[in-house]
């Protein structure tokens, strides 16, 4: 499949305006809450292998941006950058909730995840379509690429 084709699919289920709005919200929400979660699980292996100031982003959601990654530069490069750009920016995000609620970040993390997901059923109740991951998990990944193809197209940025 081309990226396109994985647009056209992922947008079939998305053509109703407020579930589109919806998908606007939560779909960079539900992002950053799962690599937020992940990033609760380090990696034991980064003291002295990493350049300094690197620690806070060596964990499990760095591991799973880097799999998005090499997901989307089988498929196009210019998507790959943006969401290489888009990625860096929630692992920023991550990093500095983890600054601001410490010890309770999980909690932070946990409730943007549930809520957004929330917001997502929502969305999908008004559109009258279940979503797309149900047919194919790999639109988890699909979904912050198919709003960043919406910005593209508007900024006259092939894909």
């Amino acid at each position: 499949m081309t990226i396109q084709d994985w647009f056209d699919k992922y947008g079939e289920s998305h053509q109703n305006p407020t579930n589109k709005a919806v998908h606007w919200i939560c779909v960079p929400l539900i992002f950053f809450s799962i690599v937020g979660i992940l990033s609760l699980i380090p990696f034991g292996f980064v003291s002295d292998r990493f350049p300094l100031g690197w620690e806070p982003y060596i964990h499990a959601g760095t591991l799973l941006v880097f799999v998005g990654i090499l997901f989307f530069l089988r498929l196009s490069l210019s998507i790959t950058l943006g969401m290489a750009v888009v990625s860096a920016l929630i692992l920023w995000l991550v990093n500095a909730a983890h600054i601001a609620f410490e010890g309770n970040v999980w909690i932070f993390f946990t409730a943007v995840f549930v809520l957004s997901w929330v917001g997502q059923f929502i969305g999908h109740k008004i559109e009258g379509a279940k979503p797309s991951f149900f047919d194919d998990l790999k639109f988890l990944m699909i979904g912050p690429a198919w709003l960043l193809h919406f910005i593209y197209r508007k900024t006259g940025i092939p894909y």
